[in-house]
């Protein structure tokens, strides 16, 4: 009698065992979900806050503002939900909240008719970083139903017409460069390049037709000077080598 017992009691503790095990194999794994999703909401707060601090430098509508700040409310609260113990999650959240009533999107979009040109090709290659950042993260919350199809069409031609404008000067102050340089190939090369990004828009507003129209009448007074350069290269070796033959057949001098 007290050997099946025995075996009973060691079959309960195996099977114990087991499922302690397995529950434990289960919190582990729920445990590393959660923090996979803490890292992945608080990388979301890093970018959408690294984003916001261009707003100052960057002409973005109020619209784009308040739905960065949803981003940032939405990454806050879907921690709080994952970890409430977290230290001054809660005030964090409050905060984010208050900055979202702050914003009034009803305020019209800047235009970019006093756009500067930022004077460093670095800063023109973090301020066009900044600009796609800002189309990327707009995609983003689109793409999850955040942002209505009207709204993002909107924004996002706004956005584009903003990262075309930075691409054209870009292009444009290379080339200027370039001229007064003398540089005149590379000049061409540049006001081309520049017609071409113009020329590749679906719908053009007053400032493409108006720079394209000027890039092309510049880029025509480059191509004639190339043109009347060539030719006086052109000239200037047909001269040459008119001098080297009438040296060849030229009469021999007697001493």
């Amino acid at each position: 009698m007290l050997f099946p017992i025995i075996i009973i009691l060691i079959v309960s503790l195996v099977v114990v065992a087991i499922v302690v095990n397995a529950l434990q194999q289960y919190r582990e794994k729920v445990e590393a979900e959660m923090r996979t999703e803490i890292a992945k909401q608080k990388s979301v707060i890093d970018e959408t806050e690294a984003v916001l601090t261009t707003v100052d430098t960057i002409p973005v509508s109020q619209h784009v503002v308040a739905i960065l700040h949803n981003r940032l409310l939405n990454a806050l609260k879907t921690i709080f939900e994952l970890h409430p113990g977290l230290p001054d999650i809660k005030q964090r959240i409050k905060d984010a909240q208050d900055r979202v009533k702050m914003i009034n999107i009803s305020t019209p979009a800047p235009t970019h008719e006093n756009f500067t040109l930022p004077e460093s090709d670095k800063m023109v290659i973090q301020y066009i970083q900044a600009v796609k950042k800002f189309r990327s993260l707009l995609r983003s919350e689109h793409a999850k139903g955040k942002v209505d199809t009207q709204s993002f069409t909107r924004e996002d031609r706004h956005l584009g017409s903003l990262q075309l404008k930075v691409n054209v000067e870009t292009l444009v102050k290379r080339g200027q460069a370039a001229l007064a340089s003398n540089m005149l190939g590379s000049a061409r090369q540049y006001f081309e390049k520049a017609i071409a990004a113009l020329e590749a828009q679906n719908q053009p507003d007053q400032y493409n037709n108006e720079r394209k129209a000027q890039l092309e009448s510049q880029l025509k007074t480059i191509q004639d000077n190339l043109r009347n350069a060539n030719a006086k290269d052109r000239e200037k070796k047909q001269e040459e080598e008119r001098d080297e033959l009438d040296e060849l057949f030229a009469p021999k001098k007697k001493w």
